[in-house]
């Protein structure tokens, strides 16, 4: 049974945004790595975006990100903290409500698949913080706006962490840097110099290291909070990972949007599983589907199924003698998680691999699906905040609201009062699709995957927090990832030399053309 907790996310928009600046520029300079996620106007034509050839394949993301725009942009800073037993990290969630000031496409099924999750278009449309596309335009790289706040982001050298993160980086690359290359091999090489501590992809952490059944990230986030309450009750050796939340005071609390994860549900009786949700976390019949999409209990579900396939295999195992031997591939509930070719149909006629990406569903052929598969400076106008323990936020509202004008959520309450509320969320889609708490979800994967790493005797360091997740994104469909890395085949890109002088300074082009000469 996984704990309750509560998030504070700080909503910013065009009314604060310079207000909350400097608490923002500081977060991600204290930062011990920082994790991110978008919500975009539309993704174009799934297929294209499924191409065989990654090149073709990034030819297509581009050409969306050209095209459509970010909505809103969620960042959560995780710091380490040193003094604190175990893996303590405190955090700070932002969810950002941006709007492009060119013109851009918005998709239909877009807007009605973020307005289903509580996305507020006349919020955005009157308080959207406005940005330009492409390369700097008049004074945009001076002054507080979106581009220079992702310049403060690659001037704090902190690895970067996303989920199913290809195409986050290209929509931030064209939104808030510069023109997008044409070519895949120079975006690589601008993105390893740009994100120099490393780049992670949780959903290749979670496939390939962690190996959960799943790899949506509402799954992948409850099933490693589930594995880490778990870890301690039992008390086993090793770290553990534990948060800590700024406590807003004042005015501030006005800002911040406060979002309960309540304890995990409890399996009792057979449970009618919907296999597109459980495999996706996405079904196309949404609300109106008659199987479960409790994913609380889907991760139970597929627990359960774990158990019985030991028993099998020890069965197995007994029986060998007898020539008798079993198909031991993915579990039933799963094999639709498989890629498939083109044209074939796993059980259930389950699409194959289209997780939903960023909050936005994919305008194909198809049904429409979502693809691919964190102390505030003293003497700046902003309060400091204080931390607090996820394990105090928990406690009644009363002892920790008394005295700090902060208005929270409840979230222990009565028995019937947790039923209806589940009842309620029960067919929410894939949770909130907030950007800033899916951001926040993204980090805490990953801390947790570090911290699972450090349990088994290699500790993360500064270099490489997961050393065999290193700058690795996940691609759908192919069995190898791909490697942010520059090639010697390979040039930087002009407009991002040209921005790298402004991050840097003139002595970055001087080094580049340095570099350049001896290897002549």
């Amino acid at each position: 049974m996984t704990s309750s907790m509560i998030v504070p996310v700080i909503d910013v928009q065009n009314d604060n945004f310079k207000e909350l600046w400097p608490a923002m520029v500081l977060a991600i300079k204290t930062a011990s790595f920082i994790a991110l996620d978008t919500e975009l106007s539309g993704l174009g034509s799934r297929k294209a975006l499924l191409a065989e050839c990654i090149e073709d394949r990034y030819k297509a993301i581009c050409n969306a990100a050209r095209t459509r725009s970010i909505l809103s942009l969620g960042f959560a800073c995780f710091k380490k903290l040193e003094n604190k037993d175990d893996d303590t990290y405190l955090v700070q969630v932002y969810n950002l409500t941006l709007l492009c000031s060119e013109e851009y496409v918005i998709e239909p099924q877009s807007v009605q698949f973020l307005v289903q999750h509580g996305f507020d278009f006349n919020k955005q449309y009157a308080e959207g913080v406005p940005y330009l596309k492409g390369n700097d335009k008049g004074g945009d790289s001076h002054g507080i706006n979106m581009r220079m706040l992702f310049v403060e982001l690659l001037r704090a050298r902190k690895p970067l962490v996303l989920h199913n993160g290809l195409i986050d980086m290209v929509f931030l690359y064209q939104c808030f840097y510069a023109q997008l290359p044409d070519k895949l091999g120079t975006f690589t090489a601008d993105l390893s110099q740009m994100f120099p501590a490393g780049i992670y992809d949780t959903k290749y952490a979670t496939e390939y290291e962690l190996r959960f059944a799943a790899s949506y990230l509402e799954y992948a986030y409850k099933k490693c909070k589930l594995d880490n309450s778990k870890s301690l009750e039992v008390g086993g050796n090793g770290h553990h990972l534990f948060l800590e939340f700024c406590k807003y005071s004042g005015h501030l609390s006005s800002y911040v949007d406060f979002r309960p994860c309540l304890a995990g549900s409890s399996l009792e009786g057979p449970l009618n599983v919907c296999q597109r949700f459980s495999a996706y976390g996405w079904c196309p019949n949404g609300s109106q589907c008659p199987l479960s999409h409790d994913t609380d209990l889907i991760i139970q579900h597929d627990e359960k199924n774990q158990v019985e396939k030991k028993k099998k295999r020890k069965r197995k195992r007994k029986n060998s003698s007898q020539g008798n031997v079993d198909f031991e591939g993915a579990s039933e509930n799963k094999q639709a998680h498989m890629e498939l070719k083109d044209g074939e149909q796993g059980p259930d006629q389950v699409i194959p691999d289209t997780e939903q990406v960023d909050g936005t569903p994919v305008q194909g052929s198809e049904s429409s699906e979502k693809m691919i598969t964190e102390k505030v400076e003293e003497g700046n106008g902003v309060a400091e905040p204080q931390a607090v323990s996820a394990d105090e936020e928990i406690k009644t509202d009363k002892e920790k609201v008394e005295g700090n004008d902060v208005s929270e959520p409840q979230p222990l309450a009565t028995s019937d009062a947790v039923k209806k509320e589940k009842s309620k969320r029960k067919k929410l889609e894939g949770g909130s699709h907030r950007a800033g708490f899916d951001a926040f979800m993204t980090g805490y994967i990953f801390s947790y995957a570090a911290t699972l790493t450090g349990r088994v005797g290699e500790p993360p360091c500064s270099e490489s927090w997961l050393p065999e997740c290193l700058n690795k994104v996940y691609l759908s469909g192919k069995s190898v990832p791909m490697h942010i890395v520059k090639s010697t085949f390979s040039k930087s890109s002009k407009a991002h030399i040209h921005k790298m002088d402004i991050v840097w300074g003139k002595s970055f082009s001087s080094s580049v053309a340095s570099k350049a000469e001896g290897t002549v």
